[in-house]
């Protein structure tokens, strides 16, 4: 059990780099370095990297070695055209399993993010964005499909962080999210399916609109 638990530890550690940007493109992943790094051997390194791989990050080469491939553009709208479907399913078993704390917890987002929303304050307003969603997923009572929806959620962050501050998303994002909770509230699951998928298509095609091209280029830039 521990040495599995190692593992994962392990594999979740290097993942959740590679999709914060601190490996680049193309950058070399070393067995040798990322186990000092660690503080591990090389066994749990290798098995990392070879899930890694299977998760399309990484890219392993006979004779060479393991290189980052990250999120391409084509991974970012795959990832959201499955998610408008499976965001749509989550809402629609949210509504028929939500509890009467997250709803409130739910409610307390929506009027927080109003809130944020009027006074501009972006920072915020992406927190309690991620924050609806993780609600939302946690509400459809699947851990099988709150699980899913939150590594897609993870492996956009990124971008999704830099076109909701350019291109003031925000706000709107905020409306589709309170549409979302009356629908569930209501207890109009094919509503709620509705409104979630069209969200999520929403989101991208004003991802599209605004930024995605610029946040890529931008994407091997160092964080400041």
């Amino acid at each position: 059990m521990e040495e599995y638990s190692l593992r994962s530890q392990v594999f979740q550690t290097i993942r959740d780099d590679i999709l914060k940007g601190k490996y680049e493109e193309n950058d070399e992943l070393r067995e040798a370095t990322l186990g000092k790094e660690l503080v591990v051997s090389r066994t749990p390194v290798r098995e990392a990297l070879r899930q890694l791989e299977l998760e399309g990050l990484i890219q392993i080469i006979p004779n060479k070695g393991a290189y980052v491939t990250g999120i391409t553009q084509k991974d970012v709208k795959d990832i959201y055209m499955i998610r408008s479907l499976l965001e749509g399913l989550c809402a629609r078993w949210a509504t028929e399993h939500i509890t009467k704390e997250q709803m409130e917890e739910m409610e307390e987002n929506v009027y927080l993010s109003n809130f944020h929303a009027q006074k501009g304050h972006l920072e915020q307003l992406a927190e309690l964005d991620n924050r609806f969603h993780d609600i939302l997923y946690e509400a459809c009572d699947s851990k099988m499909l709150e699980h899913q929806l939150k590594d897609f959620h993870q492996y956009v962050l990124r971008v999704r962080k830099k076109t909701l501050a350019s291109a003031n998303r925000g706000p709107k994002s905020n409306e589709e999210h309170e549409q979302i909770m009356e629908a569930i509230k209501a207890g109009n699951a094919d509503l709620a399916e509705q409104l979630a998928h069209q969200h999520m298509i929403n989101a991208y095609d004003n991802m599209v609109k605004n930024g995605l091209n610029e946040a890529y280029a931008q994407q091997d830039k160092p964080q400041e």
